[in-house]
């Protein structure tokens, strides 16, 4: 790598694997590399904010990033994948048609949180749908002995979310917005506030307790914290 993580302004959280805060929504990011390929975890909420995402990723590694998860269908997750071209692009079995389906609510949820409207609109008409939908579990082999886990444990956050489980010491675990630190986690009109905290008793199940766990926005925290989220959620949904 011609730089270093901090140098490129990313996060390192384990060998070969880290993670960027973007500007305004502290929306996560995340980045694991292997010998023959490299993985990007959600892409922002722009085409700039994409391609920002891609040259800062190829700074850092020395090559383009081959594969995209997106671990949810919300804009600050999604707008930016259309920049990185020729990749494979991950999602939660459904997410295509959410996507296909509700370019109009992206465009204006987007615009609703700050996004210039030309901006939003650009990166609607180009969106990217995923090419392969993740109905279980799927193994991403990335070379160098480096292979990563995606996991459909929603419904949750959103009615498709995918967590990303890097095997390693640690493990890490991107969980996408099943789990906030900087906030109160965001139950909008697509959440399914009775199977959030299953949800996350998966992902928990995935990760065990001495995983490093990747909220979708905020510091990175510890089993006992997505614990203490799930039985708040429980509480405030009224489900067990």
């Amino acid at each position: 790598m011609d730089v270093s993580w901090e140098e490129a302004g990313w996060e390192r959280l384990a060998p070969g694997v880290g993670r960027r805060r973007l500007p305004v929504w502290d929306a996560t990011t995340g980045l694991v590399a292997g010998s023959g390929g490299a993985l990007l975890i959600d892409t922002g909420s722009t085409l700039r904010e994409g391609a920002e995402l891609r040259g800062e990723a190829e700074r850092l590694l020395g090559r383009r990033v081959t594969h995209i998860a997106l671990t949810h269908p919300h804009f600050d997750h999604v707008l930016g994948t259309a920049a990185f071209a020729g990749t494979e692009v991950y999602g939660a079995v459904g997410i295509d048609g959410v996507l296909t389906r509700s370019r109009d609510e992206l465009r204006h949820d987007a615009m609703q949180h700050g996004v210039d409207r030309a901006a939003a609109a650009e990166a609607v008409d180009v969106l990217v749908v995923p090419h392969h939908k993740v109905s279980g579990e799927w193994t991403l082999d990335l070379g160098g002995g480096r292979q990563v886990l995606l996991a459909n444990v929603g419904p949750g956050h959103s009615g498709h979310d995918l967590v990303v489980l890097v095997p390693g010491s640690p493990e890490v675990v991107f969980c996408g917005d099943l789990v906030e630190e900087s906030g109160t986690p965001q139950a909008g009109p697509d959440a399914h506030p009775s199977s959030w905290p299953g949800a996350l008793d998966r992902l928990l199940s995935l990760g065990g307790e001495d995983a490093v766990y990747v909220p979708g926005h905020g510091a990175v925290v510890d089993a006992a914290y997505v614990r203490a989220q799930r039985d708040e959620l429980a509480a405030r949904f009224g489900v067990s």
